[in-house]
């Protein structure tokens, strides 16, 4: 007998949700850079685990926001833990240990934070969600205990799970048991699809993940992707137009570089991502567009299902 279902993916930003995504389903369909909060919208990864397909709901991280675009990507995230067949809670180990310590760094204090509004969100829904200890490397074993024990304690989760995304350690336990909880029926996406996300999107997301990895420490968390153009040619290729949206005019030589070799260095890396993933040539083009109220722009998140009005 088959089955099928939903798993959302939530935890705190930088907590390595799509490094899991990208792992559980063995291809990538979630963009992973150093940024936090890189993932702006549920990325539906697929994956196989026998009879079994696991539709993971990659969601935006769950933090305390601030402007617009943080609200809808936080809501984003609890609705689709709310929809989901099952709720998978990534904590980042580490960070959540290490928030305990003297003199601990702001970032892990935040994380830790964030943890705690996730474990209420989750006792005040009244559903348990499966706990799964991430980035585990390093971390001597009864202190992990301590922690699982801690969060276990809290009533939210069901079971706990120790993993490391970035090298697989545990990850086809926690598969085994995810496919064990989704509901028997048909399978929801044909066999050999790995993601559910428009074409244009994703190319935007591929220049996206390019842009943060080559100007991550110059560039504030404040620049989008729009795929502007998506043409299907004669010849079999595809000529693809995309806009970089940066909020200030000061920012906009930070992405070109000088004599445009960094835009150069962002565009030629995500052609040739975007040929291998799409199996055909790509010519793409790429522009610098200044907009302060990018983040309020509905049409560039009103498509992947981000309310902005809620």
């Amino acid at each position: 007998m088959t089955r099928a279902g939903f798993v959302a993916v939530i935890g705190a930003p930088n907590a390595g949700k799509s490094t899991l995504t990208n792992r559980l389903v063995g291809a990538k369909v979630s963009i992973v850079t150093q940024k936090v909060q890189t993932t702006r919208f549920p990325v539906r990864g697929v994956a196989i685990a026998g009879e079994a397909q696991i539709v993971l709901v990659d969601t935006p991280g769950i933090f305390a926001p601030r402007r617009r675009l943080d609200r809808a990507m936080v809501r984003s995230a609890w609705t689709g833990a709310e929809d989901a067949d099952a709720v998978l809670h990534l904590v980042d180990a580490a960070a959540e240990l290490a928030a305990a310590e003297p003199g601990a760094k702001s970032a892990d204090k935040r994380a830790a934070h964030d943890v705690q509004t996730i474990v209420e969100g989750l006792k005040a829904s009244g559903r348990q969600a499966i706990l799964a200890l991430n980035k585990i490397d390093g971390v001597k074993r009864e202190r992990l205990l301590e922690l699982a024990k801690t969060l276990f304690d809290t009533g939210a989760y069901s079971e706990v799970f120790m993993i490391s995304a970035a090298d697989g350690s545990g990850v086809e336990d926690l598969k085994r048991r995810l496919a064990e909880l989704m509901p028997e029926g048909p399978w929801l996406y044909p066999e050999d699809q790995t993601a559910d996300l428009p074409a244009r999107l994703l190319a935007a997301e591929i220049t996206r993940e390019k842009l943060y990895l080559r100007v991550h420490e110059e560039l504030p968390y404040a620049a989008a992707v729009e795929t502007t153009a998506f043409e299907e040619r004669k010849d079999g290729s595809v000529r693809i137009e995309q806009s970089i949206y940066v909020e200030r005019e000061s920012q906009r030589p930070i992405i070109l570089g000088k004599n445009g070799q960094t835009l150069k260095w962002i565009g030629q890396h995500a052609r040739e991502e975007l040929e291998g993933l799409l199996e055909r040539k790509v010519h793409l083009f790429l522009h610098v567009k200044v907009d302060e109220r990018w983040q309020d722009r509905r049409e560039l998140y009103g498509d992947v299902g981000l309310d902005f009005d809620a």
